[in-house]
C-alpha cells in the first residue's frame, strides 16, 4: 500500500496498539492497515453478500 502519514492522538494509539497486540502483528502501522482492509471487507460483504479477498495491485511504472 502507499505510505500515507496521519497523526494520532492518544486514545487513537491506544487502540491500535490494542489491535496490533491482539491480532500478532508487528507494528502499529500493521495495525491500521489490519483495521482499514477489515472496514473495507466488511462493506463489501454488505454490498455484496459476499466476501472479497483484498490484494495489494502493484503500479508498473514507465
Amino acid at each position: 500500500m502507499p505510505d500515507q502519514s496521519i497523526t494520532l492522538d492518544d486514545t487513537e494509539r491506544d487502540l491500535l496498539e490494542r489491535i496490533r497486540q491482539q491480532q500478532g502483528l508487528s507494528s502499529i502501522e500493521q495495525a491500521g492497515e489490519w483495521l482499514l482492509k477489515s472496514s473495507v471487507r466488511k462493506s463489501a460483504k454488505g454490498i455484496t453478500g459476499r466476501g472479497r479477498a483484498l490484494y495489494q495491485v502493484e503500479r508498473k511504472h514507465k
